[in-house]
């Protein structure tokens, strides 16, 4: 009878709900807390999303060979500059271990101008999130918890998706 209680509580919370009419939104009815979530900037400073409770954020995990990061990255870029969602950060986490000219051509390429790149350390954060594959963004509540993932590409100014976010913001 322990097992099954124990089995019951497990599945109830560790099952998500989808975002209507966005299939690969997994939204956490737990929240996931991650310690010492470290990535780098262009400077190779050190960025911890601790420094940035009170905002929302969205980590967004790519690389320059991936074609699915490309596709989504201009909507992702006109997210950062959307009116309803004001306390948004983006962070958009290069994982391919590419240099940063690399990194600079692909942006520009696509007109990115509203976030910057930000690269995965050593200790890679594609396992600190059990990642399956890029893209991947991870949404970060004003508490710091992860409350929801985007596992591929989507339309970041999709309309269900904006309403969903503007409730987080």
């Amino acid at each position: 009878m322990r097992f099954l209680i124990i089995f019951i509580f497990l599945i109830t919370n560790v099952v998500a709900e989808e975002l209507s009419g966005i299939k690969n939104i997994v939204i956490h009815k737990i929240p996931k807390t991650y310690d010492n979530v470290i990535f780098l900037d262009k400077k190779d400073q050190k960025i911890n999303i601790n420094e940035y409770k009170g905002k929302l954020l969205l980590l967004n995990f790519w690389a320059t060979w991936c074609e699915p990061c490309k596709q989504e990255m201009p909507s992702l870029d006109k997210l950062q500059t959307n009116p309803e969602l004001d306390k948004i950060k983006i962070f958009a986490i290069n994982i391919g271990k590419e240099n940063l000219d690399k990194v600079n051509k692909f942006l520009n390429d696509l007109n990115i101008k509203n976030f910057e790149s930000y690269f995965d350390p050593p200790k890679t954060l594609a396992k600190v999130f059990s990642l399956r594959g890029i893209p991947t963004s991870i949404l970060i509540n004003k508490e710091g918890k992860e409350f929801a993932r985007v596992i591929g590409s989507i339309n970041f100014e999709d309309k269900n998706f904006i309403n969903w976010i503007k409730k987080y913001n």
